[in-house]
This record gives C-alpha cells, sequence and structure tokens, in this order.
C-alpha cells in the first residue's frame, strides 16, 4: 500500500505505533522518553529527541526514512548535520547503517508496528480518492473548535506570506511605510485583471511627486492619466485635452516615461469596471488623503475604513464618461461597496498585519485580524465548496482562511501537516 515519508513524519510524532516491547534491529532494548521536535527546515527530521537504548539514555536528532538505504540516496553521509543523529526510525530496514568509526547508527523498523486500520484511512484520504477537498467524506466530523482553531493558525500563514511581499518592497523604498502602502494600493485598484499596470504607474509615479501638486487637481489628475498613456494622440474635448496640456509640462518637468497604454484591458469588463474610470478614483483618493497609511493606522472601525475610500469627489467629467471622448449615461463613479471592502481586505489589513510583525506591534496584527471578522465573506468557488461541506464561513476571516487552506494544502494533499488531517486520522 503507497504512503510517503510525511506518513512515517506523522506516526512517528503522534506515537501512532505499538510501542510495546521496543528493540532496535539489533536486539536491544528500547525506549522512547521524546520524539523531538519536528524539523521543517534542513537538518534531521525531529531534534532534541530523547532515547533509553539498554540501560543508556541518548538526546540528540532522529531521522526518518521509508528505507534504511535513503539515508545514503540523499546525500546524510557526508553530511555534518546527520553526525548527531542518536536513532534512525524507518519503515523497512533494507540495509545496516554504518557510522564513520564502523559502529551502526541505532535503527527502529515500524513495518509491522503501524496499525492496518490507520494505514488504510490514510491511504483512502490521500490516494484514494480524486476529490477537490480529500477530506470531503470526513470533514463534518471535525469539531468546532478544532476547526477554527486551525482556520485561525492558517488565516495567520497567509498573512505571513504575503506580508513578505510587503516588507521586500519597504526595503525598496527605503523603510518608506506611505510610499509602499501607496504601491501597494495602486496595484489592488487594477483588480486583479488591471493590477500590473497600475503597480507600474505607482512605481513611474512617486508619491512625492503627486505631494507637489496636491492643491491643485488637474495636475494630479493629469498626472495619473498622462503616467497611464491615456494622454497621447488627439483628445476633442477640454477636459482630456487640459489634462493633456498640464502632462506635456509636468512629464517634461519631472523627466517621467509613462506606462505603455497597451497594457490595460477593457475587454470583457463592465464599464463600471475600466482602468479610466478606476484610474480616475485613484486620484479622487489620492487628493482627499494626505498621509494615506498614517490614516490607516489611526483608523480602527471598519465602518470608519469604508468611509475613508468612498467620501471621494471622482472629477464630474466621469459622471457622464467610461472612456475619454466617449459620452455616456450619467451614472456615479464613487467606488461601491465591494470595492472598497475588497481594497481594505487586501490592502489595509494586510499592511496593518506586516506592519505589527516588522514592528513588532502586537496591537496592529490583533487589528488586522479583528478587521476581517467585520468584513461580510468572499464567496468564490472555494468558499461555495466548503460551506456545502458544511463549514461555516461568516465573515473575510473565514473565507481567507479556506482560500489558504484549498491552496496550500488541499491542492497538494498535504493532509498530514493540515490540522484538519490530522484530526480525521487520528485514532479515537
Amino acid at each position: 500500500m503507497l504512503f510517503t515519508e510525511d506518513f512515517l513524519h506523522y506516526v512517528w510524532q503522534f506515537r501512532l505505533f505499538n510501542r510495546i516491547n521496543l528493540r532496535t534491529t539489533e536486539g536491544e532494548e528500547l525506549e522512547i522518553q521524546s520524539v523531538g521536535l519536528h524539523n521543517k527546515n534542513a537538518g534531521p527530521d525531529f531534534q532534541n529527541a530523547r532515547i533509553r537504548i539498554g540501560e543508556t539514555t541518548w538526546a540528540g536528532n532522529a531521522e526518518l526514512h521509508l528505507s534504511s538505504s535513503d539515508w545514503q540516496r540523499h546525500g546524510h553521509t557526508t553530511d555534518g548535520a546527520y553526525d548527531n543523529v542518536i536513532l534512525h526510525v524507518v519503515y523497512t530496514d533494507d540495509t545496516p547503517l554504518m557510522r564513520a568509526d564502523g559502529k551502526r547508527v541505532p535503527t527502529l523498523e515500524l513495518k509491522d508496528r503501524i496499525p492496518a486500520e490507520l494505514h488504510h484511512r490514510y491511504h483512502n484520504l490521500v490516494f484514494g480518492n480524486q476529490s477537490i477537498i480529500p477530506c470531503e467524506g470526513s470533514i463534518s466530523t471535525v469539531d468546532g473548535i478544532t476547526m477554527q482553531n486551525w482556520l485561525t493558525r492558517i488565516l495567520v500563514e497567509r498573512l505571513e506570506k504575503r506580508s513578505e511581499a510587503v516588507i521586500a518592497s519597504l526595503e525598496q523604498n527605503r523603510g518608506d511605510w506611505e510610499e509602499t502602502f501607496y504601491q501597494f494600493l495602486a496595484g489592488n485598484f487594477g483588480f486583479k485583471v488591471n493590477a500590473l499596470p497600475f503597480e507600474l504607474l505607482a512605481k513611474s509615479l512617486p508619491q512625492n511627486i503627486l505631494a507637489k501638486h496636491k492643491n491643485n487637481a488637474l495636475q494630479v489628475e493629469a498626472l495619473i492619466f498622462g503616467q497611464a498613456g491615456f494622454l497621447d494622440g488627439e483628445l476633442e474635448e477640454a477636459y482630456p485635452k487640459a489634462l493633456q496640456s498640464e502632462y506635456n509640462f509636468l512629464r517634461k518637468k519631472y523627466n517621467l516615461i509613462p506606462v505603455e497604454n497597451h497594457l490595460w484591458k477593457f475587454l470583457r469588463m463592465r464599464p463600471q469596471n475600466f482602468p479610466t474610470v478606476r484610474l480616475a478614483q485613484f486620484a479622487a483618493l489620492v487628493l482627499q488623503s494626505n498621509h494615506l497609511f498614517s490614516k490607516v493606522l489611526e483608523i480602527k472601525e471598519v465602518k470608519e475604513m469604508r468611509e475613508l475610500f468612498r467620501n471621494i469627489s471622482v472629477n464630474e467629467y466621469w459622471e457622464t464618461h467610461y472612456r475619454f471622448g466617449k459620452e455616456s449615461n450619467a451614472s456615479s463613479k464613487s467606488l461601491g461597496a465591494a470595492s472598497v471592502d475588497t481594497l481594505i481586505l487586501n490592502t489595509v489589513v494586510l499592511f496593518l498585519f506586516s506592519y505589527g510583525k516588522h514592528m513588532k506591534l502586537q496591537y496592529y496584527v490583533s487589528r488586522a485580524l479583528k478587521m476581517l471578522e467585520n468584513i461580510p465573506a468572499e464567496q468564490n468557488n472555494i468558499t461555495d465548496d466548503f460551506v456545502n461541506l458544511g463549514i461555516k464561513i461568516n465573515s473575510a476571516f473565514d473565507s481567507q482562511a479556506v482560500i489558504e487552506l484549498k491552496n496550500s494544502y488541499c491542492n497538494y494533499k498535504k493532509c498530514l501537516q493540515c490540522g484538519v488531517g490530522i484530526k480525521i486520522l487520528k485514532p479515537n
């Protein structure tokens, strides 16, 4: 029956093997006092293990393999990090493992010590089905406390992974949180489809240039639309012509190179989501928000945060336009409630968490998590799948967690590294 080394790690970590009359492969009496701490980095699999062989107690590391011969295949023979391995735990002992001094490394073979039922359940979970969510037939048996604790843990995991990009960008911006926030906010104004050109726009138009023109709405709008590449060629209406004139002057003044216009996507988009409309909204937010990240740090409630993004005045030209030179029926171009929540979720929450972690200020980490609890859950194929399995998804806290669960665990069948999978497999 198939299984992986991860299964062996799981069996060892939770002591799910027959421990009666344990002996090494050489027949010496063996007692496992501590299996050690699971090491997910380079080096032996379990560190600080403690065992007794005969009358001698040993402290050190344990290494696990499916077969004893894997030790040599994995290159451990010449790796000094494995010199202090006190026990080699294997499924099958197919060859003696010798140290450089000619002594054999103590070995425990688990082939006949793993319960058949555990082996069978593991095989059915990981190899025996083609379900989108491997444990879909059993997940409803997991108690609410276990599920919530695991979702909380992987939500933090998700935010920690995403914050790595924030800190990398922060370093490129020489520690400037305001500039870094501005760049990420711009990228998220692209709402995935136009994220790249929005990012390029923000990086080509530093916030300090915009700050010099905060008292002149036309110039700020000219800089944003001009850098986006929308002010080239012949323009007929008064507003875009005025933008073009301002931009041509400012472009030379600051030696600006605009983003290539072909990067912007309009195809199969609702007009309300056209990049020109998003750029107008972004310009309005820039005009009305000095030191935006500082404001974000001060605002505590989601309601107030929403007002920061919704109470913006987009230039009246866009009330009757979705693109330059093409008039349309009048409509409001303010950011919709769903768009505002998406920006808060992907930018504000991420930056509160990243700032708190980086500055070692737990207050902001807690605020980020609390904010997620007050944002409606996202609805997509992933969340729908979990809801259909009986998982309660009450807020963005839950939806972000199940998205991480699906993308980082279920997709790769990492059931033995998942709190839900471990609970399902563990004997009652």
